[in-house]
């Protein structure tokens, strides 16, 4: 068996919502083996992953199996320590979004990629989804500038509002989730961001003083565009409109329908499309609109299982094909650093510079 043939050794840390889909991902795919899973707890495994290996400590666990790819899907404030100390091991890594809970880390985990010639992929699953690469497409063929207008709010109660209070220890949603978002935005206008502006407020006593559960902010392009995104956690958060998905441009605009009935606190519904509507400015001599607005069906897209599926495969051919990341790594930081300024603006009431 040649090298590019030999399955990847992969060890596995965090077992939580997308640590687990992500095992399961490796288990399907004979291009890897997983050799560990990493978990403070040992959690209740699907019969597929009862059988590995299970350790408490990634430090151990990176010392005793020292795998090819280390998969990183725990706590934001541990991505960039376990990051580094894999590449450093002579691992790759794959690391869920955010990068690190700050942009010094987040580049000193790239520098280390580059210092020691390892891949790193970080975890934009919209990147994967054939119907957001569609979404952007459309959106960059109108032209800009462009206006974003973009949100995920999620009501949650019992164990997703329990996991969102675990999330905000170190993150806010508008950089928990925000950074895919603005990674989509930077996907359509390749022009610089410049200015950041936020607003949060914190509306429950369960999480701590210095964070708030609900945020928004607007980044300013050196192109003209503009971006508003907005993310809210929690019991008391509307199930009306929190999911909009617009790009608006001289030409027209570009929007995901959602399926009515759909639920915040579904997982699939944050990356499902249901329908995508086009819609062209254009008149005609009697100033009504030349074109009927287009509505491309998404039906048949995958769901998010299959999306992890997809970006492991992602992983698995930038490893056997050398693909270059530099572009990828990248914009994983320029996401970051938006969304950090975005909270910086929150807390100290000022616009950002970047």
């Amino acid at each position: 068996m040649s090298a590019q043939e030999k399955p990847v050794r992969v060890l596995v840390a965090g077992l939580g919502n997308m640590g687990m889909s992500h095992a399961l991902a490796y288990h399907a795919n004979p291009g890897f083996e997983i050799v560990g899973l990493v978990s403070r707890s040992k959690p209740d495994l699907p019969d597929a992953l009862k059988d590995y290996p299970h350790c408490t400590s990634f430090e151990e666990a990176l010392t005793k199996t020292k795998p090819d790819l280390a998969s990183i899907n725990t706590y934001s404030d541990s991505h960039a320590p376990y990051a580094i100390a894999a590449m450093e091991a002579g691992a790759h890594v794959f690391v869920e979004k955010p990068l690190a809970t700050n942009v010094a880390d987040a580049r000193r985990v790239v520098e280390t990629a580059k210092t020691h010639n390892r891949k790193l992929v970080v975890g934009y699953i919209l990147r994967h989804h054939p119907s957001w690469v569609k979404l952007i497409e459309e959106a960059r063929g109108l032209g800009g500038p462009y206006v974003f207008r973009l949100n995920l709010n999620q009501q949650s109660s019992g164990p997703s509002w329990h996991t969102h209070k675990q999330l905000m220890e170190t993150t806010p949603p508008i950089v928990d989730c925000g950074v895919h978002y603005v990674d989509v935005m930077c996907q359509i206008t390749d022009a610089k961001p410049v200015k950041v502006r936020g607003m949060g407020v914190r509306l429950s006593d369960e999480i701590a003083p210095d964070m708030y559960n609900y945020g928004h902010f607007q980044v300013i392009f050196e192109d003209g565009s503009v971006g508003w995104y907005e993310a809210g956690w929690g019991p008391m958060m509307s199930e009306t409109a929190f999911f909009v998905k617009d790009i608006v441009s001289p030409k027209g605009c570009v929007s995901i329908v959602m399926d009515e009935g759909a639920k915040s606190d579904d997982i699939d519904a944050h990356t499902q499309t249901s329908r995508i509507r086009i819609h062209k400015a254009e008149t005609d001599a009697e100033g009504r609109f030349a074109k009927e607005d287009t509505l491309l069906s998404m039906e048949g897209e995958p769901g998010h299982q299959e999306l992890c599926d997809r970006e492991q495969a992602f992983v698995l051919k930038a490893i056997r094909e050398d693909i270059d990341l530099t572009r990828h790594m990248n914009d994983a930081v320029q996401s970051l650093n938006i969304c950090l300024a975005a909270d910086e603006s929150v807390r100290s009431g000022k616009e950002i510079e970047l």
